[in-house]
């Protein structure tokens, strides 16, 4: 059975974007796209800005982040943008949500900054009243860190988007995984690793009584692709491309391979993004050569 692949676009190629995808997302199952306000002095894209305009562009693609900064925007907010996005879609959303890493952008945009911690509790407090005010109406949410009351949502999305969330700290945010989310999304560096993370999750899933197997697996892949190992070494030393510490590096056929081990360890999903965009042709190799070949 073919596995879901989605095309991860960097937050960076703001003026090359649609050029890129127009030429690249044809082949892929999803759009997904990061959520930054400010990284270093670079121009980056609104994320949720980037999100409707995928929407409208590409109607045959499912749209995500990977994955909104939770305190970024007021959750009941965001769940009626997400509703509405969801009825002007069709029903193509999917609402990734994380707990926020990045403290110069609170500094720069004069958000408060609290611990790990306080900031996980935020996030599972906004899934619990995004999901009410999605399924109840009038809604009321009394949490330590958000309140509504009396509040509709209307319309209320049909279907109920997906709630993916990102990040792989042991103690808390798996715990919010295994708690509340439909998907999860994870950022693959290597096989242990990725093992160990499923092992804290399932026992987390233990201790909340949730079934592992209902939570999606959606792993995010960085692929720097060339047809020879001497065009990957070639394009690995060119300056524009992006440097990869992780991921899936080589010839398609050593692509491909990589990527269906991590298929076999659960990934149920997978987005990939390329180290050479937006120039394309990483991109339309892997859909032509690597693509057809990952299934389960």
């Amino acid at each position: 059975m073919p596995v879901p692949v989605g095309l991860n676009v960097w937050s960076r190629l703001v003026a090359d974007l649609i050029a890129y995808l127009d030429q690249v997302v044809g082949a892929f199952d999803s759009l997904w796209f990061p959520d930054h306000v400010q990284y270093d002095n670079h121009t980056v894209a609104e994320g949720w800005s980037t999100l409707m305009f995928a929407l409208a562009r590409y109607p045959d693609k499912r749209c995500g982040h990977e994955v909104l900064c939770n305190n970024f925007r007021n959750p009941a907010l965001l769940a009626k943008m997400a509703a509405t996005a969801q009825a002007l879609s069709g029903g193509r959303v999917v609402l990734g949500l994380g707990a926020g890493w990045q403290s110069q952008e609170y500094a720069a945009y004069g958000w408060p900054f609290p611990t790990a911690r306080v900031r996980i509790a935020q996030l599972a407090e906004a899934i619990e009243l995004i999901r009410t005010l999605w399924t109840v109406a009038p809604a009321t949410y009394q949490g330590r860190y958000y309140q509504v009351a009396n509040a509709f949502c209307a319309p209320q999305p049909d279907p109920i988007p997906p709630i993916m969330v990102g990040g792989a700290g042991e103690q808390y945010l798996l715990r919010v995984v295994a708690r509340l989310a439909d998907w999860w999304n994870y950022e693959f560096t290597d096989a242990a690793t990725y093992a160990h993370k499923q092992a804290v999750l399932q026992a987390h899933c233990r201790t909340v009584g949730r079934e592992y197997a209902a939570i999606t697996q959606v792993i995010r892949v960085g692929v720097l692709i060339a047809e020879t190992e001497h065009d990957v070494r070639r394009l690995q030393a060119q300056p524009e491309t992006r440097p990869m510490q992780h991921g899936a590096i080589g010839t398609p056929e050593q692509v491909a391979e990589q990527l269906r081990s991590i298929i076999a360890q659960g990934a149920d999903r997978l987005t990939v993004h390329f180290a050479d965009a937006p120039r394309p042709d990483g991109t339309l190799l892997f859909t032509a050569k690597v693509l057809p070949h990952l299934s389960r």
